[in-house]
């Protein structure tokens, strides 16, 4: 798979006009995303999210803007940070400006990856509706996929203790079960959203049990 993520990590930025190898920018990427700490936020949920963003990408005004964002969007991980999606961004900057893409196009990159924090795309904003689908996809799942995923979170914040992840993780599945909508193109929508519905309340009731 790691080949494969390369190769289409080479494609991109040269059709986005990289003027440098593309071959080292990627190879970092692929090391951050192996990174040891990491349980969900791998390279799996990488190319997950990249497959979903094709499958979305005709809701994308730039959706080669939406596959950089996705590479970059959880390339610096900590667990115990709060800045992840910051520094992300910050990396892509200085990672595609080096590489030689355009400034407007990295400006969008850069913000696409700072909206992962919220999750909350303006009305209208395509490519931010695609990228924001595409992460929140595994939510989806199979019931046990959506297990497979809601135990590497876990093992990802096995630092905090059982009641204290217990209480905020219900928190997080409270929030997201009131939304209007979990989705936010019509695709994401049709596949997704009542599964997802389904899985969070399930965690909900076993955290609550």
């Amino acid at each position: 798979m790691t080949a494969a993520l390369l190769d289409g990590w080479n494609d991109l930025l040269r059709r986005c006009g990289a003027t440098a190898d593309p071959v080292p920018y990627g190879r970092d990427l692929l090391e951050r995303w192996a990174e040891p700490q990491r349980r969900y936020h791998t390279t799996d949920h990488l190319a997950a999210v990249l497959a979903h963003v094709d499958m979305l990408a005709q809701d994308a005004p730039q959706p080669d803007a939406v596959r950089l964002a996705a590479w970059f969007h959880d390339a610096v991980y900590r667990p115990d940070r709060s800045e992840n999606e910051e520094r992300s961004a910050g990396l892509a900057v200085r990672a595609l400006r080096e590489a030689g893409l355009a400034e407007e196009l990295v400006a969008e990159v850069a913000r696409l990856v700072r909206l992962t924090v919220t999750h909350h795309p303006e009305p209208g904003d395509g490519n931010g509706e695609v990228l924001c689908d595409a992460d929140l996809a595994v939510l989806g799942s199979e019931p046990e996929g959506y297990a497979a995923y809601a135990a590497a979170v876990r093992e990802e914040y096995a630092f905090v203790p059982e009641d204290a992840f217990r209480s905020g993780r219900a928190a997080i599945l409270r929030q997201l079960l009131a939304l209007p909508a979990l989705y936010r193109t019509a695709a994401a929508r049709e596949r997704f959203d009542a599964p997802a519905r389904a899985n969070l309340a399930a965690e909900l009731s076993r955290l609550e049990g």
